[in-house]
């Protein structure tokens, strides 16, 4: 009997993975698991670009609207619940789609998490209080001491990450690179993996709209509204750091615009070099469904 088949559709910010996956799981009568670490949060919704009931189309989203951001919701309790959420839809169809632009998040249900020694709290919340005080310089400065193996493959400008491989390094007093076997978790479903991309000057245009059009949704009021949060990982995240600096007095609001778009830009650049290092994705135009649709069904069980 053949395994059930999770369909990966990956790419970057603004691509137009939710109007695909929507359609792709229209024609293959199945159900879409987002991996995106920010739509998980009920109280982001704007700055997430999270599909609204409108753009979902009675398709069933999980992890969308799953968790509050007073939660904390590791990349590990999302493999678990992903992969439970994943039993429970393959139960009743052949096909399940998993789709977002975390990569870390993608990986983890395809491949699994590697095996990481106990953290101690106290590490944490010491490296939380420096980057709050001192910003990342020093932080990185660290891992690159301690770990350079990591520091040259990791994203510096993300938090989370580097702060998770120090307070490995600190805890464990062992590199965070040598706790990364490599090795892939047994899956009991085959997986597709499908990377979106567009014409760089399309995908940039698509951007520039998509931050002018949070804007008019009063992106600035649900930042407001979650401020108590601001050191929460996922707000230490484009289109939030830049309103939270607005609310400091370091932009204007014409910057902090400006300055949004500059940096989803640069994002979605970083997600799509990611993408591409990770090899066994295979590449389609966005604007291609019929094409992705085609390449899809070679594979249905």
């Amino acid at each position: 009997m053949s395994k059930p088949l999770l369909i990966v559709l990956a790419g970057p910010t603004a691509v137009g993975k939710t109007e695909l996956c929507v359609r792709l799981a229209r024609e293959l009568d199945t159900e879409i698991v987002s991996a995106d670490s920010r739509q998980f949060y009920r109280e982001l919704s704007i700055g997430t670009a999270k599909p609204t009931p409108e753009e979902q189309q009675g398709i069933p989203h999980h992890f969308v609207d799953s968790h509050s951001i007073a939660d904390y919701f590791s990349v590990g309790d999302f493999e678990k619940e992903a992969l439970s959420t994943l039993a429970e839809i393959f139960s009743r169809k052949p096909v399940a789609i998993l789709t977002g632009g975390s990569g870390l998040f993608l990986k983890v249900v395809t491949d699994g998490l590697d095996d990481m020694p106990e953290v101690n709290l106290e590490i944490r919340e010491t490296l939380m209080e420096r980057f709050r005080a001192e910003g990342m310089l020093p932080l990185t400065a660290e891992l690159q001491r301690l770990d350079p193996a990591y520091f040259e493959q990791v994203d510096r400008h993300n938090t989370q990450r580097v702060i998770r491989a120090l307070e490995v390094c600190l805890s464990s007093g062992k590199p965070y690179s040598s706790f990364r076997s490599g090795q892939k978790a047994e899956r009991p479903f085959d997986v597709v993996k499908i990377a979106l991309t567009r014409d760089r000057e399309v995908l940039y245009n698509r951007i520039n709209l998509r931050v002018e059009q949070m804007i008019a949704a009063s992106l600035v009021a649900e930042v407001r509204s979650v401020a108590a949060y601001r050191d929460h990982y996922a707000l230490r995240t484009v289109g939030y750091q830049e309103v939270f600096a607005y609310f400091d007095g370091e932009l204007t609001e014409a910057e902090m615009i400006a300055r949004i778009q500059q940096n989803t830009r640069r994002y979605a650049k970083r997600q799509l070099t990611w993408f591409r290092h990770q090899g066994g994705y295979v590449w389609f135009d966005a604007a291609d469904f019929n094409g992705v649709l085609e390449y899809v069904r070679s594979f249905k069980p």
